[in-house]
């Protein structure tokens, strides 16, 4: 199963393991406990610490336990873990084996410190991007503390358990038997739900630092671009967001960032991540602002306030708040999200295997989004609202060649219909004859474009009718020492390269306002 390349890698990873580990298997005659039982086989064939021992004890099969012998220390797969979930296979295999996780010292004792007991169960999809962050984080959890056990549920190979607990949407994880959350999600937000005082303890902290010369509101291509370049000149630099990379961690496949040929979007998110930490950016993840008080007279300080209630000051201000997939707001939308109603085809398509779904959406992302669908789900239906697709012509050819997919052009939908549980189906209007129809499915994938995340900037900043931040050709907003980039302006393009050069060009414009107006934060760097 495993390729000479990726054996010879995995053999050189193994050789951090620190203790035997045992590879605990429950199979039966199915193939895919044949295809378990040889990936087990390969991996115990590359380090002398690892043996696998068949014991048939646990009731989903195939699936296999991480052991550290002579230990309550285990994770366990009910899974085959290839796919974007392998790194989480190996990184459990290392956590089992004593090689100390890449966290600090702090979250390691919050996590040991945790009080209860806890029964975790992640279901995810091979396919899903965002799945292996929950499922490294569950797993570490489990190594570090053994009152917390987690197992990660591949989807696609136990339906019936998926369909019984209405998973329609991955990540989803349980805690005792009851929904805890969906989608991504990390450690820290985890622990966070978990240890409610760890919120109030990270607000204090925050408000407590000494004030920024730039502050970047936002970790995506533009944020983090900007905060490089603020670095760069040695000025004081913090960035606030609630997860680094943004949109571009929900990104499956990146092919047009120049030099890049090809990249996955959660690693370039980590990539980004690193390059700023090489300039000592301060990175303060997991928040969401809720306000900015822009200063009163040239040389006081901005403010920005936080959801925790943690208020941060910085002498300029950089908005990179990016923006999130736009929803239709018509009704069942709300009510039936991650019950058949999503926004992730890569994530949660394998959930519809044999189905019948719809996409919201003519243009590129909503035909590649079809396009993928169709080779799972028994039938797909693209609904655009237009009186003609928007995609590219080539995807548009490929679309029309593959015969379980049906076109309805002038078709603006109107509500999502289930039974309580899941969805039933979706009512459209035809925009020609005024007709209302309906289609019997079971999954809803929109994909109707993106909007920004300027909410709590309004009255503030001057927006656009879109709501999009305005700016000049330097990235100026209508506040003095208040500068914006990326998706959340009205840049004419939305691209991870434009959004790239438009976060560098607001950082250079927050400098030249420092060295033109003094500021507190400013002078306090230049001492």
């Amino acid at each position: 199963m495993l390729d000479k390349g990726l054996s010879q890698q995995l053999a050189q990873h193994l050789k951090l393991l620190r203790q035997p580990v045992e590879l605990v298997a429950s199979l039966d005659d199915s193939p895919k406990s044949r295809q378990l039982e040889e990936l087990l086989g390969e991996v115990a064939a590359l380090s002398e610490k690892i043996t696998v021992v068949r014991r048939d004890d646990d009731e989903r099969r195939p699936s296999f336990a991480i052991a550290r012998p002579g230990t309550d220390v285990s994770v366990r797969f009910a899974a085959i873990p290839l796919g974007h979930e392998l790194t989480s296979f190996v990184l459990a295999l290392l956590q089992v084996g004593g090689h100390p996780p890449n966290v600090s010292q702090e979250v390691v004792e919050q996590i040991r410190g945790l009080d209860g007991e806890y029964d975790f169960v992640t279901y995810l999809s091979l396919s899903c991007q965002n799945c292996p962050d929950v499922v490294q984080a569950l797993n570490l959890m489990s190594v570090l503390n053994p009152r917390i056990r987690h197992v990660a549920v591949d989807g696609a190979l136990f339906r019936d358990e998926v369909e019984a607990h209405g998973v329609l949407a991955v990540p989803s994880v349980f805690l005792g038997g009851e929904l805890f959350d969906q989608g991504r999600m990390t450690l820290e937000q985890i622990l966070s739900k978990l240890d409610e005082s760890a919120t109030e303890r990270a607000a204090a902290a925050l408000t407590e630092k000494d004030p920024f010369d730039v502050l970047v509101v936002g970790g995506g291509p533009a944020g983090v671009s900007a905060a490089v370049y603020a670095a760069r000149k040695g000025i004081s630099t913090g960035i606030v967001a609630e997860r680094v990379g943004g949109q571009v961690l929900d990104t499956m496949a990146i092919e047009n960032l120049i030099s890049v040929p090809y990249t996955e979007g959660p690693k370039l998110a980590a990539a980004l991540e690193q390059h700023a930490l090489t300039y000592d950016v301060d990175i303060m993840e997991l928040q969401r602002a809720t306000r900015l008080v822009p200063a009163q007279t040239p040389g006081d300080l901005h403010q920005v306030e936080l959801e925790s209630g943690a208020v941060l000051r910085a002498g300029t201000v950089v908005l990179a708040a990016g923006a999130r997939w736009r929803q239709m707001g018509v009704p069942g939308e709300q009510e039936y999200r991650n019950k058949g109603v999503t926004y992730c085809p890569h994530c949660d398509g394998p959930l519809f295997k044999g189905k019948r779904v719809a996409v919201i959406g003519g243009g590129n992302s909503g035909v590649e989004a079809a396009i993928d669908l169709a080779g799972l789900a028994a039938h797909v239906t693209v609904l655009e609202f237009d009186g003609q697709l928007r995609a590219d012509d080539v995807l548009q050819r490929k679309l029309h060649s593959l015969s379980n997919v049906d076109v309805l052009l002038n078709a603006r939908t109107t509500e999502v219909a289930g039974d309580g549980a899941r969805v039933t189906g979706l009512t459209y209007e035809d925009r020609t004859s005024g007709e209302q129809r309906r289609i019997e499915l079971e999954g809803v994938f929109v994909q109707i474009g993106l909007l920004p995340n300027t909410e709590w900037l309004d009255g503030t900043v001057e927006l656009s009718d879109r709501k999009e931040i305005v700016v000049d050709e330097r990235g100026t907003t209508s506040v003095p020492g208040v500068f914006a980039a990326g998706d959340c302006t009205t840049t004419l393009y939305k691209q991870i390269v434009t959004a790239m050069g438009s976060g560098s060009t607001a950082a250079l414009s927050a400098f030249d306002h420092l060295i033109r107006v003094s500021t507190p934060a400013a002078a306090d760097t230049a001492a």
